[in-house]
């Protein structure tokens, strides 16, 4: 038992580092072992489950840190699901047959130390080990609570696991998954309703489906902003031309990520809603959601008779991208796997190709399409040259540092690859129209060293955490082929990225349900922002409003 317990000491020593971490990953080791002793009472069992555990956990962290560059969570365990192991046998395929090894292995190990452990512990004494281990990890965890960029650290697996552990159950037993107005009495609450324009679900009768409406393409572009907005940084003659919309005017989107992860981007304009509303469950607002958040722009699109693609550029298992994806609306869902790839960064003029693919395939049947399309060229790293074999040609590194010249390459070569795509969709499609609205989906993990070169890293939290638009602002552009957009009114100058669906319909000149003539009104009153507007009241309202109407259950 002694050794056991060393081991599991000098497994903690290895991976923890600080005097805090490593106070409270022991901590968190006597609780494990205080928690199965109330089970089994057995110290020498219970102990080598306890190594067991740790270890497992510590090898699950390091998975996740080197696909998501984020440590474990607690959240991980609370929202398990059959996408999580899809996922994981999707990316290590002999993980199975591993895990029927090692357990063929521990299994008569732990039976042999049931077998001949001699010693009992009182489950009274026990209890008191839970209780106060407990307390000393929850007081700690208050005390010095997490900081945003600690668990991209890729250390203090276990320490972290248990801060965001106490983190999770405090948020869930304060306000639930989602933010929102407490449900108000029967009467005022149809008053409400109908004062809102939400009695019911949106009718489909509100929609001419035999109208003839213009295809529409939303292209998400990695990690994409204009680096003139920071200083003393040189770019190519032109450069900024790109985001520019068809008016000419240039408009910033406000993203609620910087530096990733994407997907905050993409619950934003698929639902026209805030990740933010899930406070500190945020990273998984999109396993949280899958089947449950039904309302946003594929349906509303839908109605009107679109058939609705998306072409996600990795497998649809990760973060329960396929699930959350079709629960909005999406018809089709194509992930990497689909395409006939397996890595998910491919060349722009790859997902560019795809599109012409599936809209080949979808025009013959005379229904408009909505393709939701991700590039992925520019996505971290930028201190290796990606693909140097497809630098447009003229192409002269205009003198920053090395890492922010092959990002502004990166954006070179997507814009050249888009308007090959836009050219060929001229060409082919004469008697055809296209509304694409773009968008970058955050800011690139080096914006701070453009932004405010030498800024500290204290500060630089400071400033994420205070949602610095420095920091979350991006671009959204709208362009037209064989089409102009029927309505750019609340295309305003800067734009929270939860509003975008709203500005596609209006482009495209679909009549909006009645929760988007809502949310219309909102955006109107708070100048284009979202979630901050009240400090979170607009968005609490709404979302109250969604669940009353059925189009956010069970959260």
């Amino acid at each position: 038992m002694a050794a056991i317990h060393l081991a599991g000491l000098a497994v903690l020593l290895t991976t923890e580092y600080g005097p805090f971490a490593i106070m409270l990953s022991v901590l968190a080791w006597v609780f494990v072992n205080c928690f199965l002793l109330v089970v089994l009472q057995r110290p020498g069992v219970c102990a080598a489950i306890a190594l067991a555990f740790i270890v497992v956990l510590i090898t699950l962290s390091h998975f996740k840190f080197g696909i998501l560059q984020l440590t474990l969570t607690f959240l991980d365990f609370l929202i398990i699901d059959r996408d999580t192991f899809s996922f994981l046998l999707s990316v290590f395929p002999k993980l199975q047959m591993q895990l029927i090894v090692a357990g063929g292995v521990a299994v008569p190990l732990l039976w042999l130390i049931w077998r001949f452990d001699p010693f009992r512990v009182r489950r009274r004494f026990a209890l008191t080990g839970v209780a106060a281990s407990a307390a000393l990890i929850a007081t700690m965890a208050v005390a010095s609570p997490e900081l945003a960029w600690e668990p991209f650290q890729g250390v203090n697996h276990i320490s972290n696991l248990a801060r965001s552990g106490v983190v999770a159950v405090s948020r869930l037993a304060s306000t639930g998954w989602i933010e929102a107005d407490p449900p108000a009495n029967r009467l005022s609450l149809a008053r409400d309703a109908r004062a809102a324009g939400l009695p019911a679900l949106p009718s489909d009768e509100a929609c001419d489906a035999t109208t003839k409406r213009p295809h529409i393409i939303m292209l998400l572009d990695e990690s994409s902003f204009d680096v003139t907005s920071a200083p003393d940084i040189k770019v190519p003659a032109g450069y900024s031309d790109y985001f520019k919309s068809i008016d000419g005017k240039q408009r910033t989107m406000i993203a609620e990520s910087t530096g990733g992860p994407t997907w905050y981007t993409e619950y934003n304009v698929l639902t026209g809603l805030s990740a933010r509303s899930f406070g500190d469950l945020k990273f998984y607002v999109t396993r949280i959601t899958a089947g449950r958040v039904t309302r946003g722009l594929p349906q509303a699109l839908q109605r009107c008779g679109y058939k609705t693609v998306s072409l996600y550029p990795t497998y649809g298992d990760f973060l329960s991208a396929r699930a959350f994806q079709k629960g909005t609306g999406i018809d089709q869902f194509i992930d990497m796997a689909e395409m006939g790839v397996n890595e998910d960064m491919q060349p722009d003029k790859f997902y560019f190709d795809q599109a012409l693919k599936v809209f080949a395939r979808e025009q013959p049947q005379q229904s408009p399409v909505f393709m939701f399309v991700y590039l992925t060229a520019n996505h971290f790293p930028w201190w290796s040259v990606y693909r140097p074999d497809l630098t447009p040609a003229g192409w002269t590194p205009p003198g920053n540092t090395d890492e922010v010249d092959e990002y502004i390459r990166r954006q070179i070569m997507t814009a050249h690859d888009y308007r090959e795509f836009t050219e060929r969709l001229k060409r082919d499609y004469p008697d055809e129209s296209f509304l694409v609205l773009r968008f970058g989906d955050h800011q690139p993990a080096i914006s701070q060293k453009m932004l405010e070169p030498g800024i500290d890293r204290k500060s630089l939290a400071k400033r994420l955490m205070a949602t610095d638009p420095r920091y979350f602002s991006t671009y959204y552009a709208i362009d037209g082929i064989n089409y102009s957009p029927a309505n750019l009114s609340s295309a305003l100058e800067t734009l929270d990225a939860a509003y975008i669906p709203l500005v596609l319909q209006e482009a495209a000149g679909i009549p909006l349900d009645p929760t988007f003539a809502e949310q219309k009104s909102i955006m109107l009153r708070c100048k284009g922002t979202f979630y901050a507007c009240k400090k979170g009241a607009e968005a609490r309202r709404f979302n109250r409003m969604l669940i009353d109407a059925g189009l956010i259950k069970g959260l």
